[in-house]
């Protein structure tokens, strides 16, 4: 029968979409590899080291793209290895929807565009209330890499290219994993929209450290540390999607005092580069 790998990358927030359904991101390099495989039979598998994987995302995911017909009649496994950590705004789901979307249509639909397939993923984190907002722009910057300004409501792109490749990202990961609450970013939804044009206009890293203020004082993250970053060389910094994480964008050379900033917290730090590369299939 058939195999397909499908390759994608994670990406950081820059303005959360959460407020007004306008975000903008940017492709990291951690990546998730999904491997589609069909053989007689039927129903689906999945395998994965990660316990906290959202199974109802995969399924919704795979029926977006493969035919009611096509299910009766193939037994579907996929293994994912993802070296994004899951639940901490990263990206996570948004990755690993695109990689099964894309290694399906591999096998199963192959004039599916870009754009489908996106789209398979974003739907399906709605249904399965892995996403509010279908994360639109989170997906954006997986599947293409680089900047991606996006209006998720619209499910547009309103401004992308590719981001610095000479950029560190330095990512902490706390130990702590509690979320503050997500309604209460609507209420700074007009500061919200002025980082969001400030992406518009590729002032990215203003946006991002807007972002990083407003969002780390509702989302249980100390304002301070965004402040300390950008004190210590950081160009952007930010609590990134819904937390907990905090990442901050930075020049090689000031890599170790980021560490040091959070070195004081509980938690681990991943050092990771900008993304530019667009997600990638083929068959095995």
């Amino acid at each position: 029968m058939a195999k397909a790998k499908a390759t994608v990358h994670g990406a950081i927030s820059l303005v959360n979409a959460i407020a007004n359904q306008k975000g903008a991101t940017l492709g990291i390099a951690l990546k998730v590899e999904a491997t589609v495989e069909t053989s007689y039979g039927k129903g689906i598998t999945i395998r994965s080291k990660n316990k906290s994987l959202s199974t109802r995302l995969i399924h919704k995911t795979i029926e977006k793209i493969v035919s009611k017909k096509d299910l009766e009649q193939n037994k579907i496994t996929i293994t994912l290895n993802s070296e994004i950590p899951t639940g901490y705004g990263l990206k996570s789901s948004s990755a690993i929807s695109s990689a099964v979307a894309l290694a399906c249509a591999k096998i199963f639909k192959s004039k599916f565009t870009d754009q489908q397939i996106l789209l398979a993923g974003v739907d399906a984190s709605i249904e399965s209330k892995v996403s509010i907002t279908g994360a639109f722009d989170d997906a954006c910057s997986c599947y293409y890499g680089g900047f991606n300004v996006t209006d998720n409501s619209k499910k547009k792109r309103i401004h992308f290219e590719k981001g610095p490749s000479n950029l560190v990202v330095v990512i902490f990961i706390p130990k702590n994993r509690k979320r503050g609450n997500l309604k209460s970013l609507k209420a700074l939804s007009a500061v919200f929209e002025k980082a969001w044009e400030l992406a518009r206009k590729t002032n990215y890293w203003e946006a991002m450290i807007i972002n990083g203020l407003a969002t780390a004082s509702i989302l249980n993250s100390d304002p301070k540390i965004i402040t300390s970053l950008i004190e210590k060389g950081a160009l952007g910094a930010s609590v990134s999607g819904n937390g907990p994480a905090v990442a901050a964008i930075t020049k090689k050379e000031n890599e170790v005092d980021i560490k040091k900033v959070f070195s004081t917290l509980e938690g681990n730090v991943i050092v990771s580069k900008v993304s530019n590369i667009k997600a990638e299939v083929h068959e095995l």
